[in-house]
């Protein structure tokens, strides 16, 4: 996820700009819903005190914008380095956590954009898995308040075509079990425990490193999302995969996530939304 050049300087301004305008809609939306419960709760105790005291006015109330999200826009408004992905593809991923947050939300890769997805999550819980064991140290020094674990990887790119093939047999299209005891290849088993502990409501996968023969790829990434997608007790899952222009993420976001649960795709990034598959027997793609 780490940016490797900076051909896009100018969409920084027009990115924070987006970000600045949906932060100031989410506070105001939080603090309009909060005001109207609490006048709802005072309503009887104040016509006491308007019929005791004649009582006609009110002093208004201020909130202050939480220091988390104060923090992101001042690292944005502060930094030269934009975000990998573009504005139109962060939008996909923004829409959905308009609608779905706060909530459980899971990042393979860590970067430039870690920030961002923590603050559009405001009070939910957002994770992130890193391969680089010194940019998780550098992160962490920078913004000590993101949540990231250290994931080693025993795939290379160079397995894709044998993996994409064993990915066919039964034992990895198998729902019923516990990821971390499958057959499969594919699956990842080693994962920090709160990967398997926590019901993910949305997972990107933007990462491992998968533009060179000897980097990991992303293809047990892809695969465990859309299986632990699956394995849910109910509800749905969306799950977003970064850079589908590469040969990689496309056959493996097409095979295990299935283009029949693909709902939207812009530019380089795809969205899916998988429902649960332990109400009952369902094909592994519809």
């Amino acid at each position: 996820m780490k940016a490797k050049t900076q051909k896009y300087i100018n969409i920084k301004l027009v990115l924070l700009g987006f970000f600045l305008l949906f932060m100031v809609f989410f506070i105001i939306r939080s603090n309009a819903s909060a005001n109207t419960t609490t006048q709802n709760q005072q309503i009887q105790p104040i016509r006491a005190i308007q019929q005791e005291n004649h009582v006609t006015s009110q002093a208004p109330s201020c909130t202050k914008l939480p220091p988390s999200l104060a923090s992101t826009i001042m690292h944005y408004a502060t930094s030269n380095i934009t975000p990998q992905q573009t504005l139109k593809e962060i939008s996909v991923t923004a829409r959905v956590l308009e609608r779905k947050s706060p909530c459980n939300f899971l990042v393979f890769g860590l970067g430039h954009d870690s920030l961002m997805w923590t603050a559009l999550n405001h009070g939910g819980r957002t994770v992130f898995l890193e391969e680089d064991s010194s940019w998780i140290a550098t992160i962490r020094e920078m913004h000590p308040s993101l949540e990231s674990y250290h994931v080693v990887y025993n795939t290379k790119l160079t397995d894709a075509d044998s993996l994409l093939e064993l990915g066919q047999l039964p034992g990895c299209k198998d729902v019923a079990g516990d990821i971390r005891f499958s057959s499969c290849q594919l699956a990842l088993k080693g994962l920090p425990s709160v990967f398997y502990e926590v019901q993910w409501d949305l997972i990107m996968v933007d990462a491992p490193t998968g533009w060179i023969p000897e980097a990991p790829g992303r293809m047990g990434a892809i695969y465990t999302a859309g299986m632990v997608a699956r394995q849910r007790p109910e509800g749905e899952t969306e799950v977003f995969v970064h850079d589908v222009n590469r040969e990689v993420e496309d056959k493996f976001s097409r095979t295990f996530l299935c283009e029949g649960y693909m709902k939207e795709q812009e530019n380089r990034i795809r969205h899916f939304t998988i429902p649960s598959h332990r109400g009952g027997e369902m094909p592994f793609c519809p």
